[in-house]
């Protein structure tokens, strides 16, 4: 293997392991220049809650431009590459994702109530409305920027050199792998948010939208947060009113990473993959070979 052939493909591309790399590089370069831009505004910010909501925003940003780097000036690819186009922005598919999302994680809580394995308690006071807007403050970009590094830019190049289901299963354990320093955190809890990765991916797949998987990222985060005033992915936001706290074993509730670390959650996720593969069974559509089997680099 020449040099030049260590970098870049037949056709002048650059292989799949460096156009990552540069992606990353990207990400990080664009994000300090944002902060650093910003930094004036988060310091005259008194609000811990908004200082960490501005951040997560610029986080958001710095993706979304990297992604717009690789694809224009990079690749010169289009949003279609990425899932993130217009026909995948269609509003079934945002709804459709927004609801499996919250049905995947919400039918397995409320199983939890009904067998008393998670209770509800009083909390301190507080306006349940504006707790609601701040966290779709908060976890619409989170939700984004993790979609975005996981399975966005990164996800399309490993599809289209490996095929889906490596992609799939390589940036679902890197997701999980990502939150072993969360509070609350265990093994359980990994394998949970795994399969997070899995079911995330899935509707990637199936739907061919990212803004519908982004759509079930936020409305799973949200239900948590907000109608369950439980912690997302060990990190407690504020309860108003009230709050559900573990009455069960941690395999089934969690524990202290919130229902979502919980063998329920893992089986709504399951049942909720199962339901996406069944949909794109039905559906039938031929898909493009270098995209779903992956194209040998040479």
């Amino acid at each position: 293997m020449s040099a030049r052939s260590f970098f870049f493909l037949s056709e002048r591309r650059l292989r799949a392991p460096w156009r990552i790399l540069i992606f990353l590089a990207a990400c990080v370069a664009v994000f300090l220049t944002l902060s650093l831009l910003a930094s004036p505004l988060i310091r005259g910010v008194a609000s811990s809650a908004m200082r960490l909501t501005i951040g997560t925003w610029i986080s958001a940003a710095a993706i979304v431009i990297a992604t717009t780097i690789m694809l224009r000036w990079m690749d010169g690819l289009g949003w279609d590459f990425v899932r993130l186009d217009a026909r995948a922005a269609r509003p079934e598919l945002l709804v459709s994702g927004a609801l499996i999302g919250g049905l995947a994680i919400g039918v397995p809580s409320v199983l939890l109530l009904l067998t008393h394995e998670l209770r509800v308690e009083p909390a301190g006071s507080g306006s349940w409305i504006s707790m609601a807007l701040q966290s779709a403050l908060l976890l619409l970009p989170a939700a984004l920027f993790e979609e975005l590094a996981l399975r966005g830019y990164i996800f399309a190049v490993l599809r289209e050199t490996v095929g889906w289901k490596w992609a799939l299963i390589a940036t679902s354990v890197v997701f999980g792998l990502l939150h072993v320093n969360n509070p609350g955190a265990d093994p359980e809890a990994i394998l949970m948010v795994i399969i997070a990765g899995f079911f995330l991916g899935t509707i990637v797949i199936v739907t061919d939208s990212l803004y519908a998987a982004w759509m079930a990222h936020f409305a799973w985060n949200w239900t948590m947060a907000v109608l369950f005033h439980a912690a997302v992915s060990g990190y407690p936001l504020e309860a108003p009113r009230y709050q559900f706290v573990d009455a069960g074993p941690d395999w089934a509730t969690g524990g202290d990473w919130g229902p979502e670390g919980g063998v329920p959650a893992g089986l709504g996720m399951v049942a909720g993959m199962a339901f996406l593969f069944a949909r794109g069974a039905r559906r039938n559509e031929p898909r493009d070979p270098t995209i779903d089997t992956g194209t040998q680099e040479t």
